[in-house]
């Protein structure tokens, strides 16, 4: 027996460990459940009982709180004028869904049959398209493309400001249609963000796919445990030991009669991995780990949106800054209360633009985002104190690559997070273009009434030279991090999972969250993995594909 570490006297057997609640574990906890299996799901977070996780407009309270995000941050490069981009990541029940801007957005249907052509047979679009509808619960929209019955409520925005109708004709005025579903039959367009929200409420995998089986007797569901390792036989993988946070000298272990499935993300998943011994040998070397299994893509590949905001101050209306505000707040949460529309019931973004940065472009390449509100510095934080709209940019597919390294042996160190933004030279060119269709929009004649003047990044700001220097001194995460276990086949020697999700040399484990993505979907990324989630339930239990 090769263990790399001894399980406790307290040590639990279940059929499936899943290590992480998120977008794609709670759904796989519900569907292995379904079938008589016992499955223990570790949360190295707190339950999800703070109130902002569940208020839409909680997300500015909730995304920074360390006790449930992830502080993660870049390192810092030239690209970025040194600074370091926070990249929050979920770290309670539900993951990063019961944190993040509650956008259901797919992508487009290439960017699924790119996975297949990358040696990923069951991944094309149409392999992947039952396994979104299955969980979806959406009215409106073609019955080919969308699902009724599934378990998570696909909603239209029922609060319209006069700036997001006047943002929206002035898109059309300058080319780009109107389309209702961007996740139909396809994407390019401009209108309303459909979003995880129900009669006022986020709608979270904790809520949808983990509370209504809470009572399952063959689900066990810990929070504070977060995983310091992966325990192994030789090279099967047995079980996990983790430990409360608060308690780091206190190893406990559960054991797996059947699988492991890793799903906390792609900067956790690499970082657990490698503090098991699997991962790119110099690395755990280097900091003294022994290494069981030699995978050289464990945390290469990292990419992410990285998004750039051009601010104006608005005439002629009132906007979100103003109605957060004293008496005026308390009015919105009074709506909320009585079930009519409110600011407190919105995603941060509510209006999207997918466009071309070149008119010969055959799909977008580009999604912006509007709303009417705007942040000091363009960044998701403290409201302006004038009237704003933010109209905000990002490159669908950045060329750019990056990695997740550990620092030590330490499970409670965070680890190097390097997405390396805008290091390719096509990143920097598609971004200038998207700044200036942003800019564009913000002055289009629908919107010249409210249009007071550009803030961010100022008329002063013309050139692509000085477009690029801003992009970099306020571009952020749209903490859409990926790719960092990418699927693949064996003859592909960064690959870390087979298209079954099943890591490359190791029995027993899998692997299904965002980390698997061979390519960054054309969309925040939320969708797609709770897709994987799904498909990996299937694929865990031996059932043949949705149709």
């Amino acid at each position: 027996m090769n263990r790399t570490s001894a399980p406790s006297s307290d040590t639990q057997h279940y059929d499936y460990v899943i290590v992480g609640s998120g977008a794609a574990g709670a759904i796989i906890a519900n569907r292995l459940t379904q079938s008589g299996a016992t499955v223990c799901v570790l949360e190295a977070g707190p339950p999800d009982n703070m109130l902002y996780l569940h208020i839409p407009a909680g997300f500015i309270k909730a995304v920074f709180n360390p006790k449930y995000a992830w502080q993660f941050s870049s390192e810092p490069t030239e690209n970025t004028h040194g600074r370091r981009i926070p990249i929050p990541q979920g770290r309670t029940l539900g993951g990063s869904t019961s944190i993040n801007g509650l956008i259901y957005n797919r992508g487009q249907s290439t960017d699924y049959d790119a996975w297949a052509a990358l040696g990923n047979p069951g991944w094309g679009f149409n392999d992947v398209l039952p396994y979104f509808k299955s969980m979806e619960a959406r009215t409106g929209g073609d019955d080919h493309y969308r699902g009724r019955s599934g378990e998570l409520p696909i909603s239209d925005i029922d609060w319209i400001h006069p700036l997001c109708s006047a943002f929206i004709d002035g898109a059309v005025e300058t080319g780009i249609p109107r389309n209702e579903d961007y996740n139909g039959m396809y994407q390019a367009g401009v209108g309303y963000f459909q979003r995880t929200i129900d009669k006022g409420w986020r709608m979270s995998t904790a809520r949808r796919f983990l509370k209504p089986i809470k009572s399952r007797s063959n689900l066990d569901i810990k929070t504070y445990a977060q995983a310091s390792r992966i325990l192994l036989e030789g090279k099967k993988a047995v079980g996990v030991a983790y430990c409360h946070p608060k308690q780091p000298n206190t190893t406990r272990t559960v054991m797996a009669r059947k699988e492991i499935i890793i799903a906390c993300g792609a900067i956790n998943t690499p970082k657990l991995l490698q503090l098991s011994g699997i991962g790119p040998a110099g690395l755990l070397q280097e900091k003294n780990i022994s290494v069981v299994h030699d995978l050289p893509g464990v945390g290469e590949n990292l990419s992410d949106h990285y998004s750039v905001r051009v601010v104006a101050k608005v005439k002629n209306s009132d906007t979100i800054n103003e109605l957060v505000k004293g008496p005026r707040l308390a009015g919105q949460i009074f709506k909320w209360l009585t079930k009519k529309p409110s600011v407190m019931a919105l995603s941060p973004s509510l209006v999207h633009y997918f466009w071309k940065s070149l008119p010969e472009l055959d799909a977008p390449d580009l999604q912006g985002v509007f709303t009417p509100a705007s942040y000091k510095e363009g960044y998701v934080g403290m409201l302006d104190d004038f009237p704003g709209m933010t109209a905000g940019i990002w490159q669908h597919r950045p060329q750019s690559r990056g990695h997740v390294r550990i620092k030590s042996a330490d499970p409670f160190e965070d680890p190097i997070v390097q997405p390396n933004y805008l290091e390719h030279p096509q990143d920097q060119l598609t971004l200038i273009r998207g700044i200036r269709l942003a800019r564009k929009l913000l002055q289009s004649k629908a919107l010249e009434r409210y249009f007071d003047e550009e803030t961010l990044p100022g008329k002063l700001c013309e050139s692509d030279n000085e477009l690029l220097d801003f992009a970099r001194q306020y571009g952020v995460s749209s903490y859409h991090v990926n790719g960092t276990a990418h699927m693949g086949p064996k003859s592909d020697r960064f690959a870390v999972v087979d298209n079954q999700l099943r890591v490359h040399g190791i029995e027993n484990l899998r692997i299904a969250d965002s980390s698997i993505m061979p390519s960054i979907p054309s969309a925040n990324t939320c969708a797609a993995t709770m897709m994987i989630g799904n498909k990996a339930g299937d694929l865990i239990r031996g059932r043949s594909t949705l149709r």
